[in-house]
């Protein structure tokens, strides 16, 4: 993969669990009857008798994956995000979470880019209920390159992790060389009129947005927050302090998400103006993906728009 391409982040999970069933021999993976969606059926194939395919059953699959967690086994459990923060929430609180075992869970289908498969699987509440979670780990990747990258870092990451991604192709921001570190922020641009924090897909979208308002004079900073929990307070702050104005960019709602993350931050360390773009607080609707970012203030053109705004009423 290089900048300029596109991948689907389903399927660099997918090639990762292989290209790493090598390395992590204790590594198992279990299914909720989505290998295809979310691309596992590549582990499976490679490795049968490492894969479980447990049904929809989400709730149940928790439990099992606490169990051979605790046999010494380093479970992976993929489907959709909306079920796992929603049906199977009892169980990762009680049997992951407060036990810390290591099971990594692969919430596919994250946010918005489900449109086409029904208003009710978009999952645009996960991140605010997983990173309330006590001892849960929260990574939100940009890219395919960052996502193959995730999968490593989850499993080398003591604990439970909950992993984001999208069924969507999503453009490639990151090369091989880029280091991808717990808890750490990357600056893509450079800029102190103003500051714009992305996670997951919306890195793409908002690094393409201070590209536009760069060549127009403003010098946007663009900073991409791939762990939403444990986060980057450092680069929050400074943000805060050299910019005087943040505004958050993410595939999820404005309640309790990145945007709530970097308002907790700045209230209680270094006070400025914080705009959040993400969804309303309402239940999505069904429809093609860039069309609803668009009509809800969340693409490219909005982020422009946003900023100019910003800078025009602060004169």
């Amino acid at each position: 993969m290089i900048k300029g391409d596109s991948m689907e982040q389903r399927l660099a999970f997918g090639e990762a669990l292989v290209e790493l069933a090598a390395d992590y021999p204790d590594l198992v993976v279990l299914d909720a009857d989505v290998c295809a969606s979310t691309q596992t059926k590549l582990f499976r194939d490679k490795f049968p008798d490492r894969f479980y395919q447990m049904g929809i059953a989400e709730a149940n699959m928790i439990g099992v994956a606490a169990g051979m967690a605790t046999l010494g086994f380093t479970p992976f459990v993929s489907a959709f995000a909306v079920f796992l923060a929603k049906r199977a929430l009892d169980q990762i609180r009680i049997s992951v979470a407060h036990t810390q075992l290591p099971v990594k869970l692969n919430g596919a289908y994250a946010g918005l880019p489900t449109g086409r498969a029904g208003a009710t699987h978009s999952s645009v509440q996960d991140i605010a209920v997983m990173r309330a979670m006590p001892n849960m780990t929260v990574i939100d990747p940009a890219d395919g390159v960052e996502t193959k990258m995730a999968v490593k870092l989850a499993l080398d990451t003591p604990g439970p992790v909950y992993l984001r991604t999208v069924r969507c192709h999503v453009p490639v921001v990151f090369d091989q060389s880029h280091k991808m570190e717990l808890g750490k922020a990357v600056t893509l641009l450079g800029g102190n009129d103003i500051a714009i924090i992305a996670c997951g897909m919306m890195t793409q979208k908002a690094l393409s947005a201070g590209e536009l308002l760069k060549k127009q004079g403003i010098h946007a900073r663009v900073i991409h927050m791939a762990t939403i929990k444990p986060i980057d307070r450092d680069v929050i702050i400074k943000a805060s302090r050299d910019c005087g104005h943040i505004i958050t960019v993410e595939n999820h709602g404005k309640i309790g998400g990145l945007g709530g993350a970097v308002a907790e931050i700045l209230t209680e360390h270094a006070p400025c103006f914080l705009t959040r773009l993400g969804f309303p607080d309402i239940f999505m609707e069904s429809g093609d993906d860039e069309a609803i970012f668009s009509k809800l203030g969340m693409n490219t053109s909005n982020i422009v728009e946003t900023v100019k705004n910003i800078l025009i009423h602060n004169k």
